[in-house]
């Protein structure tokens, strides 16, 4: 497994259609954010930076691991795009010469480490610089990019995410299957269905 990557994870946003802070909701004897972080940091020693920004102060607890890099967006509120430019800039701060990176959010609460995994081996075997995640007919996060696009990420403005590269360079991506990656927790009904459900996901 190529090592050369790392993982921003995306976790700055106000669950304001939620009312409450969707990172510190419980799930599978854990809270909503440790749940996605021991997945990330599962069998892999990719660095991650973590990005927060409203109330950061509630999740700074949640990290008690070494390889964690945490980075505050103060401008969360301007949309996505700015927690993504504010980790990519954390993680070419501390690694300036990585390869790769793996975009995730915090709410997908059936991510796994297969899935991480399937990204990078995916992307090294089909050669494409950009490796999506395949779900209600189309790609989202976690999303693998290369470096020769961490210009074009940096330049995102607005709440569009990366998802308009992805649009912008279709004969450069490859994707992978994650039915389950279309279930994330925006409403106390996504939180409450989640509950419901017996399924746990898969490290």
């Amino acid at each position: 497994m190529d090592n050369q990557y790392g993982i921003i994870l995306l976790a700055a946003g106000a669950s304001r259609r939620l009312g409450k802070p969707k990172q510190l909701l419980p799930y599978a004897g854990k809270t909503m954010l440790q749940h996605v972080l021991h997945t990330v940091l599962h069998d892999r020693d990719a660095p991650v930076v973590l990005v927060l920004g409203s109330g950061a102060s509630l999740y700074l607890r949640e990290l008690d691991e070494e390889r964690i890099f945490l980075a505050i967006n103060t401008e969360w509120d301007q949309g996505m795009a700015s927690s993504i430019k504010c980790g990519l800039t954390a993680l070419l701060d501390k690694l300036p010469d990585i390869e790769s990176v793996i975009i995730m959010t915090c709410d997908q609460p059936y991510i796994s480490g297969r899935v991480l995994d399937e990204l990078v081996e995916t992307q090294q075997k089909t050669g494409k610089p950009i490796v999506g995640s395949k779900y209600w007919e189309t790609l989202g996060p976690p999303v693998f990019f290369k470096n020769k696009y961490f210009p074009d990420l940096l330049e995102l403005e607005g709440d569009s995410g990366a998802r308009v590269i992805v649009m912008q360079h279709p004969d450069e991506v490859a994707s992978i299957p994650f039915p389950e990656g279309k279930i994330d927790i925006d409403t106390q009904e996504d939180y409450e269905a989640l509950l419901k459900s017996n399924h746990t996901g898969t490290k």
